[in-house]
Order: C-alpha cells, then structure tokens, then sequence
C-alpha cells in the first residue's frame, strides 16, 4: 500500500518539479523567427475573395503563427484558427468551421525551448477568429494592439469573424495601445509593426530585420492569395475596401524601398516550403 501511494504521490509531483524547473533559453546574439503550423483553411466559397475556383492554384488556406525572439524579448505574431484545447488526445485533428489543426501551439512551441508563459509581448496583425484562437495562452504577456482593434474585439456587440472567448483573458492583460502608425517594438528597427488598415481598422504587418535571410514583412491579411496580389484583387469582406487599395500601394512602396520580401503569410504553397520550429531563422 505505501508503494503504491508513494508512486501516487511521485506521478503527481513529477510534473510540479518539471514546471518549477523550466527556464527559457539563453537570448540569441541575433533576432530569430520561428515558424509554426497552426493548421489550414478550407476556403469552399472563393467567391468571396473575388474569385473563381479555376483562378487558384488552390483555395486552401494556410495559418501560420509564428515566435520572434530578439535579443532583449520575445513576441508572438498571430496565434491560430482553433485554439488547442479543441484537438482531443489521440485525435489528428479538429474543427471549427472550416479550420483545422493537427498539433498544438503550446507542443509546438515547447519544441524551442519556450512556453507560453516565456513570452513577453504578444500581436496580432488583426482580431479575426483565424487569428487570435490561443490568446488566451498569452495572456501573461504585454498585449502590443491599436485601439480600433481592442475597441472592436470588447464591444458590447464584437464585429463579426471574431470568437471572444478565446481572447477574453487578454481584458485584464497589461496593455499597450500603439500610438504611431510604425511601432518598434524593441527600439533598433529590427521588429517594427506597421499599420496597415482597411481589412479591419487597425489591422498591421509585421517587418522583420533577420541578418542572415534579410528583411521581410509577415503580411497579416494584407493577400491571402498571391494572386489577389498578382491581379490587385480584394476581398468583398474588407471594412473599408478603398482603404485596403491605398494601404497596399503604401506596403509595395515600402517593399520595394526597404528591398523586403513579402511573405503572405495565409498562402498555402509559400508557407508548406517554410521551415518549421525547432528549425528558424535568422
């Protein structure tokens, strides 16, 4: 009996010592970027991105998440469609709508040594669901939002494509409302969110300067195919369509300016040949 309690006591305990143990990886010399799977998109209805099914390589949607870790913090950019606590042990996958996951964000992460409670500032590039699913996770991290987007996601009545309880713990997280329209999160121009509205109010791109792969910007949902790009469509469900027309014209400018490669960050293909964490970049 004593040893089956004290094995008891030891299975129980076992996973308190491993927590209290943790510790986050040593900061790198240089930014990183991590890219992580946060599942995919089964876009039945093009239509409402302006286009036939015969126009796309594939309709398909990619949702990446990803981890920036500088040298003074880290920062998550977009956290998913489903939150991790919809894909039950043993299950390959799950849904909600028409989003799917296969693996969490939380597993995956710890892939690189970190844990949600290691990350110091958390972003969104907008407060659609597909975006946001584990902010929860994060809620122990500074929230860096525009005003228009933390307005919208806690109003009496949220805009559509939105899921509050997902995000509902970030009401209480310590807060930054970004006041510029360029925010440099780490003050030497490497991490610099940029506002970039029109597919919601304050919707941003984030610009990465990684000395190895060079400059990029993680386009939010500036596209989310690379032929909306290509043939300078845009998607019926804008808030503000005109809005999105002139913010990307501003980005390409700067694109072509800065010498930055655009990653879309919903393109399905583009985003299957991105190396995935433990692996990243830099």
């Amino acid at each position: 009996m004593f040893k089956k309690i004290a094995f008891s006591l030891a299975v129980l305990i076992a996973p308190l010592v491993a927590h209290a143990e943790h510790k986050a990886p040593p900061p790198p010399k240089s930014l990183r970027l991590y890219v992580f799977n946060c599942g995919s998109l089964d876009i039945s209805d093009p239509e409402r991105f302006r286009f036939k099914k015969e126009e796309l390589a594939t309709t398909n949607l990619s949702v990446p998440c990803f981890l920036i870790v500088h040298p003074k913090g880290t920062l998550m950019w977009d956290v998913g469609a489903v939150p991790d606590s919809a894909l039950k042990p043993g299950e390959k996958s799950a849904l909600e709508g028409y989003a799917t996951i296969t693996e969490t964000l939380k597993s995956q992460l710890e892939t690189t040594g970190y844990e949600p409670s290691d990350i110091e500032y958390l972003a969104f590039s907008h407060y659609h669901y597909d975006h946001i699913a584990n902010a929860n996770q994060f809620a122990s991290a500074t929230w860096l939002v525009r005003k228009a987007e933390r307005d919208a996601m806690f109003a009496p009545k949220p805009p559509d494509k939105v899921n509050p309880a997902n995000y509902s713990a970030l009401k209480d997280s310590k807060t930054i409302i970004i006041p510029t329209d360029d925010y440099d999160v780490f003050g030497d121009g490497t991490v610099v969110m940029k506002l970039a509205p029109g597919h919601t109010p304050g919707h941003q791109v984030l610009f990465l300067k990684l000395k190895k792969t060079g400059p990029i910007v993680l386009s939010g949902d500036l596209y989310h195919y690379p032929e909306e790009r290509k043939l300078k469509r845009v998607p019926t469900f804008e808030t503000d369509q005109q809005q999105t027309v002139e913010t990307r014209e501003k980005i390409e400018a700067f694109l072509k300016q800065s010498g930055a490669q655009l990653w879309i960050q919903h393109d399905y293909a583009a985003n299957a040949k991105l190396k995935k964490a433990p692996q990243y970049y830099e």
